[in-house]
């Protein structure tokens, strides 16, 4: 039988039940806790702005892009012949110098130009040949009337305004070309025969095949790009029609009317092309320019 000196039990009985130190590890495990709330809060804020920032970003670029649009119309119609819009030789009020050639907007950063046209023209930076403007591809499927867009205006959409109350970081740029729905073969010429309303075109066996009259006549494309900060980039692309009058009336007489269109023409403040505009203002409330 062996004898335990009762001293000695009870100092282990209480070594073993002793809670000395047990705050601190609590203290420790609710601070990680705390931390890793903390760093989990923090991340969720900062994603979250970002992604309101890239929506915003996103709708802005849209909007930039489609005033760049609505500001281009005043400008179609000081254009009487719009073969002057296929070559390239018409030029919008809305220039900021030579239409080739870097542009800086936004932070600090560098557009070209003559990449942006050769990209719309056969989806490269460096010169489209004509062998890759003509080309089949799954943006461009109609070979020979493949438009060729020309530049029309660019600059900041700060400039849009002469009172300088737009303030943005975007820069636009609209480019002009046959719709493709021009039959001739010739996206530097607009047709000049016409199908009557509602009248499909008849193909004629001739080699090539041609058609009794030309659903592309009076008709051009418009093509929008918007760039802005953190690579935001829109296009937006838009189909613009002769009306059946004599006077230079072009696109939107089904949305605004043809009366309207008619005292625009005759009293809005536009002046031929490469001469700044005498009064423009941005209506907020219905997104327009007036």
């Amino acid at each position: 039988m062996t004898n335990t000196h009762p001293s000695l039990v009870a100092g282990s009985g209480a070594r073993l039940h002793s809670e000395r130190g047990i705050a601190m590890i609590v203290a420790l495990m609710s601070m990680i806790l705390m931390v890793a709330l903390g760093t989990a809060l923090m991340l969720m804020t900062t994603t979250e702005t970002k992604i309101t920032s890239n929506y915003r970003n996103n709708a802005e670029s849209l909007y930039a892009a489609d005033a760049a649009l609505e500001r281009v119309m005043e400008d179609l119609l000081t254009v009487p012949d719009w073969n002057n819009l296929l070559n390239g030789t018409a030029k919008s009020a809305l220039v900021d110098g030579s239409p080739s050639g870097p542009r800086s907007y936004a932070d600090g950063k560098i557009l070209d130009l003559s990449e942006i046209v050769n990209m719309a023209n056969c989806q490269k930076a460096t010169t489209c040949s004509d062998a890759d403007i003509t080309a089949v591809t799954v943006e461009r499927p109609w070979g020979l009337n493949n438009p060729r867009w020309q530049l029309f205006a660019y600059g900041r959409l700060n400039d849009i305004l002469q009172t300088g109350t737009i303030n943005s970081p975007y820069y636009v740029v609209v480019m002009v070309g046959d719709d493709p729905s021009d039959d001739d073969n010739n996206p530097l010429l607009d047709g000049v025969v016409g199908c009557a309303p509602g009248v499909a075109p008849q193909k004629i066996e001739t080699d090539p095949p041609t058609w009794d009259c030309n659903p592309g006549a009076g008709v051009i494309a418009l093509r929008a790009e918007a760039f802005g900060p953190q690579g935001n980039h829109k296009v937006i692309e838009l189909t613009v029609a002769r009306t059946d009058t004599s006077e230079l009336e072009r696109g939107y007489t089904g949305q605004r009317g043809q009366d309207e269109q008619n005292r625009r023409a005759r009293k809005a403040a536009v002046q031929s092309p490469g001469k700044a505009l005498t009064n423009q203002a941005l209506n907020l409330a219905s997104g327009g320019i007036s």
